[in-house]
């Protein structure tokens, strides 16, 4: 079953249970979803469907960020849901030492050995780890490595 016909059967089954959040979820992922298709002229595939769940998933990770600066308690609980939704829709994450571990292979296969290397590093790791780790995270351990 592809992920778009996942996020179908899903919004079919929130609507019967009355889930409302879980419901508003889906249903913004596949209106991002039919706006990219409409844009481009072509029918997403699964692999384009999670870099737009990532994206959202970015976006209500930074809005979290913000409602607890703003001391917005009742909005970082229900943005917190909505991420803990947008994540089974997603690859599993992989852990920072798992990421560590790819950006070690990538730095010895390219020889990177400075920061001026960052770049052609996150070029390369950066396609190993699309939608299974957070570009921030992957970023920090770049860094981290070369210095």
């Amino acid at each position: 079953m592809s992920l778009k016909e996942r996020l179908t059967n899903d919004l079919k089954e929130a609507m019967k249970n009355k889930q409302q959040l879980r419901k508003n979820v889906i249903t913004l992922i596949r209106s991002d979803i039919k706006q990219t298709e409409v844009d481009k002229r072509v029918e997403l595939q699964d692999q384009d469907i999670i870099e737009i769940v990532s994206r959202q998933l970015k976006q209500r990770k930074d809005a979290v960020d913000e409602f607890q600066k703003g001391g917005r308690d009742d909005l970082v609980q229900e943005t917190q849901e909505e991420i803990s939704i947008l994540l089974e829709y997603l690859p599993e994450q992989m852990s920072e030492e798992e990421v560590a571990n790819v950006v070690k292979e990538t730095i010895s296969e390219i020889g990177a050995n400075s920061m001026k290397d960052m770049g052609k590093v996150m070029a390369a790791v950066i396609p190993k780890v699309k939608g299974k780790a957070d570009g921030k995270i992957v970023n920090q351990i770049v860094k981290q490595q070369l210095q």
